[in-house]
């Protein structure tokens, strides 16, 4: 139920986005110059790294396809089975972090860097493919193009590593990061995302968490057992 609300917003976002695509390249501009002006690293330096094989390219590009949903709903569905605190404590953050996210797309879209003729980025969905968009932006019916900030494909990688690390004990559980850090590289080597987007869905987690109490915080520590009198038997006369 959540799951289908969620996409009906996500679908009615995409419909809002119909005839701002000026205001999202405008927005697109401002973010690219910010980035530019705090000297934060080039997106097409993660680019030319990415550049270097296409077969490379190639499994880039199948990452951000096809491993942002389904890493999501199986990281639920362990939760779901194996710790369902967490997974209540997870769901209601994922919801809460994706419904910012949908409102921040309505109120700012924003064009990705793969078309800002400014950034010099390649679109290597399009010209090496996979690609889940279609070829024209403003009559794609599936997706909000317009919708870079923040990016939820961060944003979920991000909580899926916050929950497994919350989740398990293994003392490599903190490896866990490393999807969202391949998720970064990916969504910024691919001109599907700036800097910026990653870093707005970073905050917006961080909001969400400090929303929802998590599994074991809050509980009121047990009351103390009461003492147990001394019956051991003294000697005649020896006061206790």
């Amino acid at each position: 139920m959540l799951v289908t609300a969620l996409f009906l917003v996500y679908k009615f976002g995409r419909l809002v986005a119909n005839g701002h695509e000026a205001r999202a390249f405008r927005n697109a501009d401002r973010v690219w110059d910010a980035e530019r002006a705090l000297h934060l690293p080039g997106e097409g330096t993660i680019q030319q790294l990415l550049m270097h094989g296409e077969p490379l390219i190639r499994a880039a590009n199948t990452y951000y396809a096809a491993v942002h949903f389904p890493a999501t709903i199986a990281f639920l569905g362990w939760l779901y089975w194996r710790r369902p605190a967490h997974y209540v404590w997870s769901r209601r953050v994922l919801a809460l972090l994706t419904g910012a996210a949908l409102a921040l797309h309505l109120l700012m879209p924003l064009a990705p860097p793969r078309m800002l003729a400014a950034t010099g980025l390649v679109d290597t969905a399009r010209v090496y493919g996979p690609s889940v968009y279609g070829a024209t932006p403003e009559a794609d019916s599936m997706a909000n193009q317009f919708a870079a900030m923040p990016s939820l494909h961060f944003g979920w990688a991000l909580m899926v590593a916050i929950g497994l690390i919350a989740a398990s004990r293994s003392r490599w559980r903190v490896l866990w990061l490393l999807h969202p850090l391949l998720t970064l590289l990916v969504i910024v080597g691919t001109a599907n995302h700036y800097w910026f987007d990653a870093l707005a869905a970073a905050v917006l987690l961080g909001l969400a968490l400090l929303a929802v109490r998590a599994p074991g915080h809050g509980r009121a520590a047990p009351p103390p057992l009461p003492r147990q009198r001394d019956t051991t038997a003294l000697p005649a006369g020896v006061l206790r």
